[in-house]
């Protein structure tokens, strides 16, 4: 295209006075694919933000797509979601695990479930154990694994024949009470809480995840007519002599407090996050709850008071369920993100979004009908960059069947740019050392760099999990700032060993400047290495120099278990710039010096030599 304005000089000089009004406002000169109008000109997305969808197994609602598959059928399905996601811009998936006190991967403490074999208590063909690859597979797609647990409910029926030897009614039929048309696990109980971490800490202990996910039940919706009956455990287990309220929810409380410590102390990298009932309490009931009308607040009717978790620090992220459209008048979505951006208390705060409600024909909330509604979502989490962290979807097959071609509308709009996931600085504010002996070999179109990992971990113990590449064309603000620039990210499925990575669109005669980062398992990013190629040779090669050394940490800065005491809001700690050093030398190339050269009035305005 640029040929074609260039050989008419009338044509190239309205071309650039179109251009004229624009450039002078314009903050950074554009590149060159700006004047050819390839330029993205839109405010570039988030650089961090958690993007993720939820997979669920419970009656095979996302996965898999029957019972009692051979491995390789589910396998190919799981990876079928995982590429939609992908391709969507997500990086984080919510896999539920342990349905109803049964488990998608080998267990000692409760049996192999149903919805993965057919039979509760049959193990998968070929004595598979699915679990890591289930993990190996998001780590492959670039995507955080969180193991979703639903901690109380044990049965989805009330036929206990069918339960299989291993499952603790058949031992314990003490802990759990008959509510509706299920089996509930008791939470005043101490040995129900101990169970359920211990089945929790054991899938923390044995496999590589990256979070433990709770979603919204804890003790039952409420029915009409129903009663939820504990009245000996609150008989026996009260020695505070707490009302039954303030009961069930210490109860809770007791249980989120234990885990939260026990999966600290195994692995301080792995996080713990809950999927609450969007509305805590109603302003009309309580001065410190949203203006909403919900019909079965958290607080009082689940007995789950997510508030106080954030305050205590018991949680590292909340991930409220706003299922509700921006229409909806009970319970406005604004109104009520409004309110979570003011009660997170320094957590990760995400948002889940009713996604599988565009594939509904609902009559109560019709908004959903709209196909910007979702992208009206996004943007309006997006007006609190500080206090909202990110998205996750409800369900995994909302997002891989595209409704309303929504899936369509993130990935070219809201999701056009690849995103790390924030990084958490209670947890770990530490990033790895960079890479060694970046290497570039140019030939035609195929610009190819090879690294070495540094085998020296940073202070915390921690090595590099994966690496980000950028790429600059002249003219462009160079900087891991802008997630525009990302032109891969790459995370080895092995131990430390070299990385290769081939880029094949580098246009002849074209210069580029690459950036490479090494990220920590917790997305801490380091300081770029950097390699410039002019392009104009037919084949180059280039090396970078190592880059500047860190002085010397006097100690290991490991952090430090976090106290159970309230968390007193203060200014949000910010994600630490990855800014080069001035001492980084970023390429061993020997050149003659040419003579410089004046360069004219648009040359100047647009940056070129």
């Amino acid at each position: 295209m640029l040929s074609t304005w260039f050989s008419c000089p009338r044509r190239f000089f309205y071309y650039l006075l179109c251009l004229l009004p624009l450039a002078l406002h314009a903050q950074a000169p554009p590149s060159l694919g700006a004047i050819a109008g390839e330029e993205d000109l839109r405010p570039a997305p988030p650089k961090r933000e958690l993007r993720g969808f939820w997979v669920a197994t419970v009656a095979n609602i996302d996965w898999p797509n029957q019972r009692g598959e051979a491995p390789e059928h589910y396998r190919r399905e799981y990876r079928r979601l995982l590429d939609a996601g992908q391709r969507a811009g997500l990086n984080a998936v919510f896999v539920q695990i342990r349905p109803a006190s049964d488990a998608f991967y080998k267990s000692d403490l409760e049996p192999w479930s149903k919805y993965l074999t057919g039979r509760q208590g049959k193990a998968p063909g070929e004595n598979d154990d699915p679990l890591p690859f289930l993990i190996a597979e998001a780590h492959r797609h670039n995507m955080e694994f969180h193991a979703w647990f639903n901690p109380y409910r044990a049965t989805m029926d009330t036929v206990t024949r069918s339960l299989a030897s291993l499952h603790p009614y058949k031992r314990h039929p003490e802990w759990f009470i008959k509510y509706s048309k299920q089996y509930l696990y008791n939470p005043g109980l101490p040995a129900v809480r101990d169970h359920i971490r211990r089945v929790i800490m054991d899938v923390v202990r044995r496999y590589d995840i990256d979070g433990v996910h709770f979603d919204d039940y804890f003790y039952p919706y409420p029915e009409v007519g129903v009663v939820f009956h504990d009245e000996q455990a609150f008989q026996n287990q009260n020695p505070d002599n707490l009302a039954l309220a303030d009961w069930r929810r210490q109860n809770v409380n007791i249980l989120i407090r234990d885990l939260h410590d026990s999966i600290q102390s195994a692995k301080r990298w792995v996080k713990f996050g809950i999927s609450p009932f969007g509305v805590w309490m109603n302003k009309s009931a309580d001065p410190n709850g949203s203006d909403t009308r919900a019909g079965q607040p958290s607080y009082s009717n689940l007995y789950a008071d997510s508030r106080l978790w954030l305050q205590k620090g018991w949680v590292d992220y909340i991930l409220p369920q706003l299922y509700w459209s921006t229409k909806f008048r009970l319970v406005p979505y604004a109104a009520l993100l409004e309110w979570w951006t003011r009660n997170h208390f320094n957590r990760h705060l995400y948002i889940g979004h009713g996604t599988y409600r565009m594939l509904e024909s609902t009559r109560s909330d019709t908004a959903w009908r709209n196909p910007r509604e979702l992208l009206r979502q996004v943007r309006l989490n997006r007006d609190y960059p500080s206090d909202v962290q990110g998205s996750v979807f409800f369900s995994a097959k909302s997002v891989a069947t595209n409704p309303l071609h929504t899936t369509d509308s993130l990935r070219r709009d809201a999701y056009r740019a690849p995103a790390l996931v924030p990084v958490m600085p209670w947890l770990d504010s530490l990033a790895p050392r960079p890479v060694r002996e970046l290497v570039l070999n140019r030939l035609g179109h195929t610009a190819t760099l090879t690294w070495q990992p540094s085998l020296v971990p940073a202070a915390d113990g921690d090595l590099a999990t994966y690496y980000v590449l950028y790429r600059f064309e002249r003219g462009q603000v160079m900087g891991p700032n802008d997630p525009r620039r990302i032109l891969t990210i790459i995370r080895p499925s092995g131990p430390p060993q070299p990385a290769t990575f081939a880029d094949t669109t580098a246009e002849p005669g074209v210069a580029y400047a690459y950036y490479l980062t090494a990220v920590d398992r917790l997305h801490n990013e380091s300081p770029p290495v950097r390699i410039f190629t002019e392009g104009k040779l037919p084949v180059e090669t280039l090396a970078a120099a190592p880059p500047a050394q860190a002085p010397p940490v006097a100690a290991a800065t490991r952090p430090a278990p976090r106290p159970t005491v309230a968390v007193v809001p203060g200014p949000r700690p910010q994600a630490r710039p990855a800014v080069p050093s001035p001492a980084e030398v970023t390429k061993v190339k020997v050149k003659e010096k040419e003579k410089p050269r004046r360069r004219g009035f648009f040359a100047r305005l647009f940056g070129l030599k």
